[in-house]
């Protein structure tokens, strides 16, 4: 932009502009690491590097899957009927984008948007490379964060800055529209009403009794190996130099290769041009040497190749790389290589199984923040009644068996008890489907929900 340009224009080029005052208090060391993060993930072209094999997208896919396999998740007081209907089916729909952005790039957050038309919400996920953290609270929560959102409408480009602040009134939204002609910059700032979608955004507005930010939080739940903050770290951070590794093997693999490729040798004076200029030997098919005054005319070239040696090394790559990210022999290299001992494979099954139990805690965690949302938002626009809602007491999530966890196993088990008279079944059947039973009120709601029979009995007698 030229200096004339600059002085006459209006255009921002950063967000700290566009909010006067506010800081990124995310480390330098940080937001490279992020970068690098998304970088490996989405394969970005680095000198001297082949990912073709996509490591971080094959861990995250498959401990997104795996974590899944069995999951359930159903409100079982409460609200429930809205929930149902309003909120679960959505919120389903954006779990596994939300929680793959969130192992990438350590952190992510779902923002809950009502739909007053529709009566429900819809889910947005938000990654961690497209906002900016301006405060977060000692134990990481962010309290203050922009978020930015794209629009390309009659050859221009609209930005939307949405700053969100933690208060004591509730949670506290401030929307800016930007346009510009090229998206360089943001350009100027413009009526949020410009673009017809967000014709109903205020430019400041706050939700009164929505907690936090409004945002439903993911945080995979490791020590931070980058610069030791709060901030949340990718569940291959500390595996990155060893994804460059592999991906610097794989180049030289395919290096040898093509090095290896017959070739014929020539002696140097078939290689010299005339002076008229006449054709050549190519020099990428023939390599002239003197070294040898016998060695004249042509004779072919065929070296060995050296795959096993690289093959080897890979493989040793890969196996560290199971042992950093704690996930089981064998998933990303060949099983029959990995299994050493069977005291090895036990092993890294159960740090699997308790990788596996770290992700699912952090969208369990996710989840029942997300629906406490949409309670205190959908009071807020009227969309649901005024009726308490504990999502710790009225929400039921299971995730089957596990590595280490079986659960028809443990159902076995307890239903001996029951036969032996040792338990009741109001505590079995609640301990199976994850409810509360403490209380004669919570044993009753079992009885009615599991067993009709044995209540009806008792409304006979």
């Amino acid at each position: 932009m030229g200096i004339l340009h600059a002085m006459f224009s209006n255009d921002l080029y950063s967000f700290e502009q566009a909010f006067p005052g506010v800081r990124d208090c995310t480390s330098a060391a940080m937001k490279a690491a992020i970068g690098e993060w998304f970088g490996l993930y989405f394969g970005a072209e680095v000198d001297k590097e082949d990912p073709c094999q996509q490591l971080p997208y094959t861990v995250v896919s498959k401990l997104c899957r795996t974590a899944f396999a069995e999951y359930e998740l159903a409100v079982t007081g409460g609200k429930e009927s809205f929930f149902t209907g309003a909120v679960l089916p959505w919120l389903d729909e954006a779990r596994k984008r939300a929680v793959q952005l969130a192992l990438i790039g350590g952190e992510a957050w779902l923002k809950p948007v009502p739909l007053n038309a529709e009566k429900r919400f819809a889910f947005l996920p938000m990654r961690r490379d497209c906002v900016v953290v301006i405060a977060r609270a000692p134990g990481g929560e962010v309290t203050d964060l922009v978020s930015a959102e794209t629009t390309k409408e009659g050859g221009k480009v609209y930005t939307l800055l949405e700053r969100r602040r933690a208060s004591a009134r509730g949670a506290v939204i401030d929307s800016k529209l930007f346009c510009s002609a090229d998206g360089a910059s943001l350009g100027s700032q413009m009526p949020l009403a410009t673009l017809a979608k967000y014709a109903s955004l205020l430019p400041t507005n706050t939700l009164p009794g929505v907690e936090g930010i409004g945002l439903a939080r993911l945080a995979v739940p490791m020590e931070n190996c980058v610069d030791g903050s709060s901030d949340p770290v990718s569940v291959y951070a500390a595996a990155v130099g060893l994804i460059h590794n592999v991906n610097k093997n794989e180049w030289q693999l395919g290096r040898e290769f093509e090095k290896g490729a017959s070739r014929i040798i020539a002696s140097a004076d078939m290689m010299t041009k005339d002076k008229n200029g006449k054709a050549r030997l190519d020099d990428e098919l023939f390599a002239g040497i003197d070294d040898d005054p016998e060695a004249v005319g042509i004779t072919i070239f065929s070296p060995a190749l050296r795959e096993q040696s690289f093959l080897a090394r890979k493989a040793e790559y890969l196996r560290n790389l199971e042992t950093v990210m704690g996930i089981k022999r064998g998933l990303l290299g060949e099983v029959e290589a990995a299994q050493r001992t069977a005291t090895e494979v036990t092993s890294s099954q159960g740090d699997y199984s308790l990788t596996l139990a770290d992700v699912q805690g952090m969208w369990e965690s996710c989840a029942r923040q997300a629906l406490r949302l949409c309670d205190q938002l959908g009071r807020a626009y009227k969309l649901c009644g005024a009726e308490p809602f504990d999502p710790q007491k009225d929400v039921s999530i299971s995730w089957g068996n596990g590595i280490l966890y079986d659960k028809d196993k443990d159902w076995a088990e307890t239903m001996a008890l029951v036969s032996a008279g040792m338990l009741r079944p109001e505590i079995a059947l609640a301990w199976r489907y994850d409810l509360p039973w403490k209380t004669p009120k919570d044993l009753e709601k079992v009885r009615a929900l599991y067993m009709p029979e044995l209540e009806q009995m008792a409304g006979d007698e």
